[in-house]
């Protein structure tokens, strides 16, 4: 008798999983060229990306996830750097764009009413990416080998924790990181808005004692006016970096704070950000190595690595609607936190970006970043120009 029974329900669950099961495609075409006032050539590229994903039906809670990424250069244009890999160091501006064809997802999956775990590679994006993103914007995204648990009390309260034993960085393979990382990461939503506490101890898994450990508080709000509606934020969090043993030993101790106010109106947006990467007395900047980077302080890219006089970022913005599009102008006004008498203007930056979809699923954009230099770095200019498209 259980033979009979067991059988027939045993061929209908996987038949459900293979009924269930999705995949697609997604292609990012762009081009990039930087001209900035350095001893190197100007750079450019013309590269796809293409990743080609798959997704089981669920059986019993259980899922499996895979993606395959590969970046080609188009039509040889590809006078670029991508220093880690090597190609083409000391000739051209650096473009972060790689050739290479890896697994970007492949993962198991466990999910019920309250309970997700996840078990293999994986995209990990945490927040609005300030400390834990993907780094979508290059064509080899940033992902993450591991584990991690996520815990929805109820519609309010959700807990985050991930364990971390490789990051797969965006220069391809050869410059990936194992690691023994722990993130931790529980927000509350109340009737004022969003409360987010979290902790981040990172540490590369290498020959040398290492660690960075980060503690914050995050909140996000928002109101609606008869003609105005707003929205706010507040951020701070600490930060510790130890380096070595020993009479070689170092260690340090820096602050970031975050304060945001935006109002829309009219179909307009305007923003004022303030964000402070601090300093340890002008030894060490404040860091944020598994961030989505190119997101924060402009994106000429000039600050992936905090200055070690820390970096004060004062970003005014303006978006809205035009033509079935959305444009975006933003204005980035950067400072040292640990002024001296040689470093203290890091210069200003302006951004420039519109956004439109053709056909409902192919995505057209331009975008351009000006950075005019301070104390620090050299003048730079960077241009956007890619289609996309998921199906």
């Amino acid at each position: 008798m259980l033979a009979c029974f067991s059988a027939p329900s045993f061929a209908q669950s996987w038949h459900d999983v293979l009924s269930e099961a999705s995949a697609w495609a997604d292609l990012n075409l762009r081009y990039e060229s930087v001209d900035q006032d350095n001893a190197l050539d100007d750079a450019s590229a013309l590269t796809l990306r293409t990743r080609l994903g798959f997704k089981s039906g669920t059986l019993n809670g259980f899922s499996f996830t895979a993606e395959v990424e590969d970046s080609r250069i188009v039509m040889g244009q590809g006078d670029y750097t991508v220093g880690p890999t090597g190609y083409n160091v000391g000739e051209y501006s650096v473009i972060a764009d790689p050739e290479t064809t890896e697994v970007d997802q492949a993962f198991i999956q466990y999910k019920n009413e309250k309970l997700t775990l996840k078990g293999g590679r994986q995209v990990i994006a945490l927040d609005n990416h300030r400390f834990v993103g993907h780094v979508g914007w290059r064509q080899d995204r940033q992902t993450f080998d591991g584990v991690t648990a996520t815990y929805a009390f109820n519609e309010k309260v959700n807990f985050f924790y991930g364990y971390l034993t490789q990051r797969n960085r965006i220069f391809a393979e050869a410059a990936d990181f194992d690691s023994k990382d722990h993130l931790f990461n529980a927000s509350f939503k109340t009737a004022v808005g969003k409360f987010t506490a979290y902790g981040y101890l990172l540490e590369i898994d290498n020959d040398t004692d290492n660690a960075l450990d980060t503690y914050g508080i995050r909140y996000n709000g928002s109101m609606k006016g008869e003609t105005v509606n707003w929205a706010y934020g507040a951020e701070f969090a600490t930060q510790s970096s130890e380096l070595g043993s020993g009479e070689t030993a170092t260690d340090y101790d820096a602050n970031y704070i975050n304060a945001n106010l935006a109002a829309t109106f009219s179909g307009i947006t305007a923003k004022i950000d303030y964000e402070l990467l601090g300093s340890d007395d002008g030894a060490y900047g404040f860091a944020t190595p598994l961030a989505t980077l190119h997101k924060f302080n402009g994106w000429t890219d000039q600050f992936l690595g905090t200055p070690a006089q820390g970096l004060q970022d004062v970003t005014f913005s303006l978006s809205g609607k035009l033509a079935g599009g959305k444009w975006l102008l933003a204005y980035h006004d950067f400072s040292a936190d640990e002024a001296t008498a040689e470093v203290d203007d890091l210069g200003s930056e302006i951004n420039v970006q519109y956004v439109t979809k053709v056909m409902d699923k192919v995505t057209l954009a331009v975008k351009y970043g000006s950075y005019s230099a301070g104390d620090i770095k050299v003048d730079a200019n960077k241009l956007w120009v890619w289609a996309s498209t998921r199906f």
